[in-house]
């Protein structure tokens, strides 16, 4: 639909509702969910056929909304005021009131933040009036989206709609940079120059985060995510008693575990991505010693789920 004041009023209902909405910003065309709703962020790996749950950048109006889910550096605030609106995320430690949901962050103590600059993707986020989650409007893999035809030759009928706001002018994604501890980290180079970064900031960037592991802490990018401290037993039967049970669909026996979750006790994929993050972190208590997870179908979103969970699993 093309962008006139109908369609964004009809793009700001569907986000609202927990759809799924492709919209242009000047990078690329995003494809925007309610971040603050775990399910409606879950649709968009569903609808992406996203592999793993990266970190999505959440989007918003303006720099004092951003405020309000990032503590932001004197090296973050100088970037934010200089760029912002502009193709510029910065990763900032989570705010205590952060309302970006876990399965956006992908469970990390982070928080991804942009205010693009384009006067659709303005209208709608300000309509919104809360974090919007907005990867590239493309199926994963494939090259990012410019224009709304780009968006329907891979998404058509895998999300509501698609707000045709032309080509967008930049045409790359937003550089993103990491203002984490006492650094300043490249950690994606986009439509922001290097540059032009440092001549703000008066000194060179950083590459990448301390501690880079193997999974990302944002888009395009590498390090580590939130893993339980307790262990991680996969397509458990059954739980003891010094474990937590995380069940799926009624599959297993975790009537013996000292603490019990289950992802979706009717057995959907979309529902269980949404309380993936919450669940383990509720689960992952001192007084347990492992956390037992019920077998987890392979299809759809389960893809996604299995590899998150084989990472928590995995020898540390």
């Amino acid at each position: 639909m093309t962008a006139d004041r109908h369609s964004i009023e009809q793009a700001v209902r569907l986000i609202v509702e927990g759809r799924l909405v492709a919209f242009p910003t000047e990078t690329v065309y995003g494809l925007g969910a309610d971040a603050t709703n775990g399910r409606a962020v879950a649709g968009i790996y569903e609808a992406k056929g996203r592999p793993r749950f990266n970190p999505l950048i959440a989007h918003l109006a303006s720099f004092d909304l951003a405020r309000g889910q990032g503590r932001f550096s004197p090296a973050a605030e100088r970037l934010a005021k200089a760029f912002w609106p502009g193709p510029l995320t910065l990763v900032v430690p989570k705010s205590p009131g952060c309302t970006v949901s876990e399965i956006a962050t992908a469970g990390l103590d982070s928080v991804a933040l942009r205010v693009p600059d384009h006067v659709v993707a303005q209208a709608i986020l300000a309509a919104v009036g809360r974090p919007v989650a907005a990867p590239s409007a493309n199926r994963s893999g494939h090259v990012s989206a410019t224009t709304a035809a780009h968006v329907a030759a891979d998404l058509d009928g895998r999300i509501a709609a698609i707000v045709d706001g032309g080509a967008t002018p930049v045409g790359v994604e937003s550089t993103i940079l990491a203002c984490l501890e006492d650094r300043v980290a490249m950690l994606r180079p986009g439509g922001l120059s290097r540059e032009a970064v440092e001549a703000v900031l008066g000194f060179p960037l950083a590459e990448g985060p301390e501690g880079a592991a193997d999974e990302p802490l944002a888009p395009g990018m590498l390090a580590s995510h939130y893993a339980p401290k307790a262990s991680v037993r996969l397509d458990a039967q059954s739980a003891g008693p010094t474990e937590a049970w995380l069940g799926f669909g009624g599959r297993g026996d975790g009537s013996k575990a000292r603490v019990a979750a289950d992802l979706s006790p009717a057995g959907d994929l979309t529902e269980a991505a949404a309380n993936l993050f919450g669940m383990l972190r509720a689960l992952d208590r001192p007084d347990i010693s492992a956390i037992a997870v019920a077998p987890i179908p392979p299809r759809g979103l389960g893809e996604a789920i299995r590899d998150r969970l084989a990472r928590a699993a995995a020898e540390r």
